[in-house]
């Protein structure tokens, strides 16, 4: 497979190209050029299928002109020491839960994916990376954890003071090592104007081989298709729940979404992805009118999704091309924080789960959907609730076990460093890993 730049399609490159350049030269992103068609490969795939084994098979039809299928094995065998789970939440919704990786998010399985693949061609060439990523909650712990003591990598975690929970802040700033957490006077949108204005710093880049490990990296997104084809496999039986399946995204930069979309381009049956916003809606709004007007974050329950010009929109409108095409197969809902709550507090009435808010708004959306067209929807739980203890025993006046991941991260010593939301600021600090 070759990718391209969402602005300029003459340029293409290979998968390791993409993976530590982050941002095309033009400040585009890279996306397939054209999508194999992997209908019968997905087709193969049953409920014994393990989750590796579909990994491995879908990362080698995207890949196998780079790496053998020994080579993208391994890779596959450092990444995923976990895998996603099943769990029906009543009759016809099903939650697909990915937060059982070691910072307990669903963006360990793009994060851990990119580290390996990373650590393999540069052990190959002796070659030493910089990451450069922002993170809103989830992204820059498991980031970490991924990255933590990879050979010939740093990585810098840019993430906004005050504004993401505080196991969130210890899972990504107790680490140490090759791990640098800065955290900025700001807002996240603030955090990934410095990383994209640092990646427009051509000299830094290039003097500090300077990458990312956002959403925006290749990398991740390839891994993020894992888990919409595993599902789909585990649903085969009965089979009415494996064709055509709805998918529920809960959604901030839009990398997960564009993860499951770029799925359903190679050949995976999918009836309509539903992207799930807080109150952060632009991608609502453009939906609704056809323009794309970024908007200040505003703070809801559900950090992670504080989004106010999701980066990932760029690949959707390069892949879709127009917002007619977008809207036959994605649609929208916004959800509030008195619905956040009360999904909460109805999914441990119901069926004694603890749920994320996060993954609340997700299930909002996905009933909201229900009322218009009946059907059976695999909705994604992408934290696990344990990360936002606080929020949910407010709202339930019950106690959240924390895992002992959590409890062992607690009583660990903060190491970040404040800095102004200012380019110069940045760059005298990554001049420092020279």
């Amino acid at each position: 497979m070759r990718f391209t730049d969402t602005r300029n399609r003459n340029v293409s490159v290979s998968f390791q190209q993409a993976i530590f350049t982050g941002l095309a030269e033009s400040g585009g992103l890279y996306y397939a050029d054209k999508n194999p068609d992997l209908s019968q490969l997905f087709d193969s795939f049953t409920p014994q299928t393990s989750f590796n084994e579909i990994a491995t098979a879908t990362a080698y039809a995207f890949l196998g002109d780079e790496l053998t299928e020994t080579q993208v094995g391994d890779i596959v065998q450092s990444a995923f020491h976990f895998e996603p789970k099943l769990n029906r939440l009543g009759n016809n919704i099903i939650l697909l839960e990915l937060f059982h990786g070691p910072s307990l998010s669903f963006k360990d399985f793009g994060a851990s994916f990119l580290a390996a693949s990373m650590e393999a061609f540069l052990g190959k060439q002796s070659r030493h990376a910089v990451i450069l990523t922002a993170t809103s909650g989830d992204t820059g712990s498991a980031v970490a954890q991924a990255f933590y003591k990879k050979a010939n990598i740093d990585v810098v975690i840019l993430y906004p003071s005050e504004k993401v929970s505080p196991l969130q802040e210890k899972q990504l700033t107790t680490l140490g090592e090759n791990i640098h957490a800065l955290e900025v006077r700001g807002t996240f949108d603030d955090c990934q104007r410095l990383v994209k204005n640092a990646f427009g710093n051509t000299n830094l880049k290039k003097s500090l081989n300077l990458t990312s490990a956002n959403s925006i990296n290749l990398g991740r997104l390839t891994a993020q298709t894992f888990y919409y084809i595993w599902a789909r496999s585990q649903l085969k039986t009965p089979k009415s729940e494996a064709d055509d399946l709805t998918f529920t995204v809960p959604s901030g930069n839009f990398g997960n979404l564009t993860g499951g979309v770029w799925a359903h381009l190679c050949g995976l049956p999918v009836k309509k992805f539903i992207a799930a916003v807080n109150a952060n809606r632009v991608f609502l709004d453009y939906l609704e009118t056809g323009e794309f007007k970024p908007q200040p974050s505003i703070a809801t329950y559900s950090n992670a999704m504080d989004v106010g010009n999701p980066s990932n929109f760029e690949r959707l409108l390069a892949i879709y091309e127009s917002v007619d095409n977008m809207r036959k197969e994605i649609e929208s809902y916004s959800v509030n924080s008195r619905e956040t709550i009360k999904a909460i507090s109805s999914a441990y009435e119901k069926t004694q789960q603890f749920i994320c808010p996060h993954t609340a708004v997700g299930i909002v959306a996905s009933y909201l959907h229900l009322k218009k067209q009946p059907g059976k929807i695999v909705s994604l739980a992408t934290a696990h609730p344990a990360k936002f203890a606080d929020l949910i025993e407010k709202v339930l006046n019950i106690t959240v076990p924390l895992p002992t991941s959590l409890k062992k991260v607690q009583a660990l010593p903060k190491i970040a460093e404040k800095i102004d939301a200012d380019d110069e600021a940045l760059a005298a600090f990554l001049e420092r890993l020279k």
